[in-house]
C-alpha cells in the first residue's frame, strides 16, 4: 500500500467528492468527516461501497441482500445479514484491481481502518474522475461525429444542388434550342461582317491618312506660294519706284507678271479643286466615321454580350472548380465517414457482444431468479403445509388441553368424593376402633 500510483486525498476532499458525485439525498447530507476519521464507521463504509457499485455496475444496494435459497438451507433469514457483506466483498474484490488496489479483506468492511479506507476511497475517487473525463471525451467525439455527419449531408445536398444548377446552365431547353441556334448563326454572321467592316475601316483610315498628308503638303505649298506672291508684290513695289519709265521693259515685265499671275491663278484653281475634292472626301470620311461609330456600337454590344458570356463561362468554371473542391471535400468526408463507420461498426460490434453477454447474463440471472422463485414458492408451500400442521397440532393441543382440563375437573371431583369416602371410612374406622377398644376393655374388666 506504500507504493501507490495514485494520489491519496485528504478526508475533506474525499467527503466533498463522494457527497457531490456518488451519494444523493439524505445520504449525501448525513456524510461527515467524522464518519471516516479517526475511526471509520463500518456502516458508512459499506454504504459508500454499495453506492460505488451501483454507480458503476447498476447493482442496486438491496440486491446484495438477496439469498440464493435452496431446499437444503434451513432458516434462510439467518443468512441475509452476512449475504450483503459477502456480496459487497466479492464485488469489491473484483473491482478494486481496476483501481490498482490489490489488497482487500473482510476486515476492511467489518472493522475498517483509517489509512486503508482513505487509500481505497482515494483509488476509487481517482478512477471515477478518470471515468468522467473519458465519458466527456467520448461524448465530445460523438457530438463531433454527429456534426460531421450533418455537415456531410449538407455538403452532399449542396453538391447535388450545384450539379443541378450546372446541368441547368449547360443544357439548353428544347423550346429555346431554335432561338439559341439562330443567335449562334447571327453571332457568327456578325463576327464575319465586323471583320469585313474592320478591314474596310482600316483601308479607309489608310486612305484618309494619305489624303491628310497630301492636303498638308498642298496647304504647305499654298502657304509658300502666298508668301512668294507677297514677296513678289513687295519686289514689284520696290521695282516700280526704281524703274525708269521705258515702255518696252514695262511691257515685258507686265507680261511676265501676267504670266506669273496666270500661273498663280491656275495653281489657286487647282488648289480650290483639290480642296473641293478633299472636302468631298472629308464628307465621305465623316459618313464612314458615322458608319464606323454604328459598327463600333454594334461591336460594343457584341463585346458586352461576349463579356456576359465570358462572365457566365467564368461563373461556370468557378462552379466547376467549386464542385471539384466540394467533391474533394466529399471524398475526404467519405473517407472520414468510412473511418467513423468502421469505428462505429467496431463499437457496435463491441456493443452487440456486450449486449449478447448482458443478455446471456440477464437470461442466466432471470433463470436463476426463476429457480430461486420456484424454490421460494416450494419453501412457501412447505411453510404453508407446516403452518397447517402447526395449526392442526395447535388445535389438537387445545383439544388435549380442554380434555386435560375436563379430566382434571373430573379427577378433582373424584378426589373430593374419595376424600369424603376416605373421611367417612376413617371416621367409621375410628368409631370401630373405639368400640373394639371398649369391647376389649369390657372383656378385660
Amino acid at each position: 500500500m506504500a507504493e501507490n500510483t495514485f494520489p491519496v486525498f485528504s478526508a475533506d476532499e474525499i467527503v466533498h467528492f463522494y457527497r457531490t458525485e456518488v451519494l444523493t439525498g439524505q445520504e449525501a447530507k448525513h456524510l461527515k468527516k467524522s464518519d471516516l476519521t479517526p475511526v471509520p464507521k463500518a456502516e458508512v463504509v459499506q454504504t459508500l461501497y454499495m453506492r460505488i457499485l451501483h454507480l458503476l455496475y447498476r447493482f442496486r444496494p438491496e440486491c446484495h441482500s438477496m439469498v440464493p435459497l435452496s431446499e437444503n438451507i434451513q432458516y434462510p433469514a439467518y443468512h441475509e445479514g452476512a449475504t450483503a457483506i459477502l456480496s459487497v466483498y466479492a464485488r469489491m474484490r473484483h473491482f478494486l484491481p481496476i483501481c490498482l488496489v490489490y489488497e482487500f479483506s473482510l476486515s476492511d468492511l467489518l472493522a475498517p481502518k483509517k489509512l486503508k479506507t482513505l487509500t481505497i476511497l482515494s483509488a476509487v475517487m481517482n478512477f471515477l474522475r478518470f471515468r468522467k473525463e473519458r465519458l466527456e471525451c467520448a461524448m465530445e467525439k460523438q457530438a463531433k461525429f454527429r456534426a460531421d455527419t450533418d455537415r456531410l449531408q449538407f455538403y452532399t445536398k449542396a453538391n447535388a444542388e450545384a450539379e443541378k444548377k450546372l446541368e441547368m446552365l449547360t443544357t439548353i431547353p428544347p423550346e429555346q434550342q431554335a432561338e439559341a441556334d439562330e443567335l449562334a448563326a447571327a453571332l457568327s454572321e456578325l463576327q464575319t461582317t465586323t471583320m469585313h467592316e474592320y478591314q474596310d475601316v482600316n483601308t479607309l483610315n489608310d486612305s484618309i491618312a494619305e489624303w491628310k498628308t497630301t492636303i498638308a503638303e498642298k496647304t504647305q505649298k499654298l502657304a509658300q506660294m502666298k508668301v512668294d506672291v507677297s514677296s513678289l508684290k513687295e519686289e514689284i513695289g520696290k521695282l516700280k519706284s526704281q524703274i525708269v519709265e521705258s515702255p518696252e521693259e514695262l511691257k515685258s515685265q507686265m507680261e511676265k507678271m501676267r504670266e506669273s499671275v496666270k500661273t498663280i491663278k491656275e495653281s489657286i484653281e487647282k488648289t480650290d479643286e483639290s480642296v473641293v475634292e478633299l472636302q468631298n472626301m472629308v464628307q465621305d470620311v465623316s459618313h464612314a466615321e458615322a458608319e464606323v461609330q454604328q459598327i463600333y456600337g454594334l461591336l460594343q454590344d457584341l463585346e458586352s454580350s461576349m463579356g456576359n458570356a465570358k462572365q457566365r463561362q467564368e461563373k461556370h468554371q468557378e462552379l466547376v472548380a467549386q464542385c471539384e473542391r466540394k467533391q474533394k471535400e466529399l471524398k475526404n468526408l467519405c473517407g472520414e465517414e468510412g473511418q467513423l463507420k468502421r469505428a462505429l461498426g467496431m463499437k457496435q460490434d463491441k456493443d452487440c457482444k456486450m449486449k449478447i453477454r448482458r443478455q446471456k447474463k440477464r437470461e442466466m440471472k432471470e433463470q436463476r431468479v426463476q429457480e430461486v422463485m420456484g424454490e421460494c414458492n416450494q419453501i412457501h408451500q412447505k411453510r404453508e403445509e407446516m403452518a397447517g400442521r402447526i395449526q392442526n397440532i395447535c388445535a389438537e393441543t387445545q383439544q388435549l388441553k380442554a380434555d386435560i382440563k375436563s379430566l382434571k375437573d373430573a379427577c378433582s371431583e373424584e378426589t373430593k368424593r374419595a376424600q369424603v369416602l376416605f373421611d367417612t371410612v376413617c371416621a367409621e374406622m375410628d368409631g370401630l376402633h373405639r368400640r373394639i377398644e371398649m369391647h376389649l376393655s369390657d372383656l378385660r374388666g
